[in-house]
């Protein structure tokens, strides 16, 4: 997304028209921008994303998870989506080349599971199980809620109360290069640094809510995580 058409989605998802029952619309939050490399520095580049692939960033502080996906097909957008306290927000689909490309927080919105060093509960999943009957969908193990990435990640089955918050991604289409602006929908943070601040201060050397600033570095899940729960 360059930046004029960055401007212009956040100027529409403000003034979006609102819907009988819903709060004021939800508009976006931005942060620090971070430019996404690898694990030894270098830009990712979007046209070299794997396709259907698990791969995780942390933004926008240093210890919540992020899920960045390649769907390998364009995401279906724009999606009209409603938070758990009522506010609408419209997600404007994925970037790069084919619009393939999404990001979302990777903090489940029902009990607030996510991707540790040690284990994760919540993944993308292509492939469909007796648990997971849907496939190509974000799976959230510990009480099966399952999201649409392809659709703003829209809860598609089991008890979460809204869409994983988007991560709001910019593409320079001269370079290739991601960059992480902002966050879209129903955050999540307080609740979750409410929840793990003790856990993510051990685990990280302190300082949970400091922000990530000029890059956030992008790995495989597995390569992350040691174990991956499936079900």
């Amino acid at each position: 997304m360059q930046r004029r058409d960055f401007i212009k989605f956040c100027a529409a998802s403000a003034a979006a028209t609102g819907t009988p029952g819903l709060a004021a619309d939800a508009t976006p939050n931005l942060y620090g921008r971070a430019r996404l490399v690898s694990a030894s520095g270098a830009p990712l580049k979007a046209g070299a994303l794997p396709a259907e692939r698990n791969l995780i960033f942390h933004y926008p502080f240093a210890t919540t998870p992020c899920f960045l996906l390649n769907l390998g097909r364009p995401a279906k957008a724009p999606a009209r989506l409603v938070t758990a306290d009522r506010r609408g927000y419209e997600w404007q689909g994925g970037v790069g080349p084919k619009r393939s490309i999404v990001a979302y927080s990777a903090i489940c919105a029902h009990q607030l599971a996510y991707p540790t060093k040690e284990i994760t509960f919540i993944s993308y999943r292509t492939e469909k199980s007796p648990r997971n009957r849907l496939g190509n969908v974000i799976h959230c193990c510990a009480e099966h809620s399952q999201y649409d990435p392809a659709e703003g990640a829209r809860v598609l089955a089991g008890p979460a109360p809204q869409p994983l918050a988007a991560i709001l991604l910019e593409h320079d289409p001269k370079s290739d290069e991601l960059t992480a602006v902002g966050t879209l929908g129903g955050e999540m943070f307080n609740q979750f640094f409410a929840k793990y601040e003790f856990r993510l201060a051990l685990e990280n050397g302190g300082a949970p809510r400091t922000a990530a600033s000029g890059s956030c570095v992008v790995q495989e899940l597995e390569n992350y995580c040691r174990q991956q729960v499936k079900c």
